[in-house]
């Protein structure tokens, strides 16, 4: 009599029925943005110092004898009432830039990342564009707001709204994108030092600390390659994103000799461009040759 053997089958792997997409990825990242309390934060922060200081640049606004001034006078004080915090908005996002990347590096979060997202890049590509959206979307929202605010404020100091004028409109999303665009330098430096100490002090480093320091440096060297490069730095190519200009005249324009450059918003948008291309750039070659 003889047994019969069972065949034994063994388990086929079983295939993922979806594929990581980068769709995908990007919703990921959007759910960690959202669950980390320091997104919340700096975002409020950064609300609150472009509303605050705006409304009380308005509430001031007479001080410039605004009622005498022409019509695109009375814009451009329009205008810079909005974008008074901008600054202040964009040290902010380079502290949530940085804080965003350099504390999966800090937790050692990173590692799941990278395991769920073999391939690296798409990964951090991911964040960028997360950060990237959230900063300039809250941002204009709190610029908008700040116009709607100094709208009913600024009419007591003589000065008139023209919510028709472009160039206002203009120079309201462009102080939107040069937070946009701080932030993206900041997450490009967090994931270059990969450290968020030093990733902050960069980014504050470069916000406040270097304009000073070119600056400076004009004031002795009057030559017009070091106007040139005082334009080029990320804060003040930034700056003339939402640079209001009345016949030709910048509100934020220096004395500077002939030769030098000085950026129109376009042509600042661009330099903005290479400055995030050439950092994150960098960050992505690092990331990927890197352990970690």
């Amino acid at each position: 009599m003889t047994a019969t053997t069972p065949t034994r089958h063994r388990d086929r792997p079983v295939r993922p029925t979806s594929k990581l997409t980068f769709g995908g990825v990007l919703r990921s990242e959007v759910i960690k943005l959202r669950t980390l309390r320091s997104t919340w934060w700096c975002l409020a922060i950064m609300v609150v110092i472009i509303v605050g200081f705006g409304a009380l640049f308005a509430l001031s606004a007479g001080l410039f004898q605004a009622g005498e001034a022409s019509t695109e006078q009375q814009q451009q004080i329009v205008a810079q009432s909005v974008s008074v915090g901008v600054v202040f908005g964009q040290l902010v996002a380079s502290i949530l830039g940085a804080l965003v990347i350099t504390g999966e590096f800090g937790t050692g979060m990173i590692r799941s990342t990278f395991a769920t997202v073999p391939k690296r890049l798409p990964a951090v590509v991911a964040k960028l564009v997360v950060v990237a959206l959230t900063l300039f979307v809250v941002s204009l929202v709190a610029l908008v707001l700040t116009l709607l605010i100094n709208s009913a404020i600024l009419p007591s100091n003589d000065i008139t709204v023209d919510f028709g004028d472009g160039a206002l409109w203009r120079s309201v999303v462009g102080a939107a994108a040069s937070i946009a665009f701080i932030g993206m330098i900041a997450f490009s430096l967090g994931a270059i030092i990969r450290n968020g100490a030093g990733a902050i002090a960069a980014s504050v480093g470069l916000v406040f600390v270097l304009p000073i320091i070119v600056q400076i440096f004009t004031a002795f060297v009057d030559a017009a390659w070091v106007y040139t490069l005082a334009e080029i730095i990320p804060p003040n190519a930034a700056a003339r994103l939402y640079d209001y200009v009345v016949s030709g005249q910048s509100a934020m324009a220096l004395p500077s000799p002939d030769g030098a450059l000085v950026l129109e918003p376009w042509s600042a948008l661009l330099v903005l461009v290479g400055w995030v291309v050439v950092l994150f750039g960098l960050a992505l070659a690092l990331v990927k040759r890197r352990d970690v």
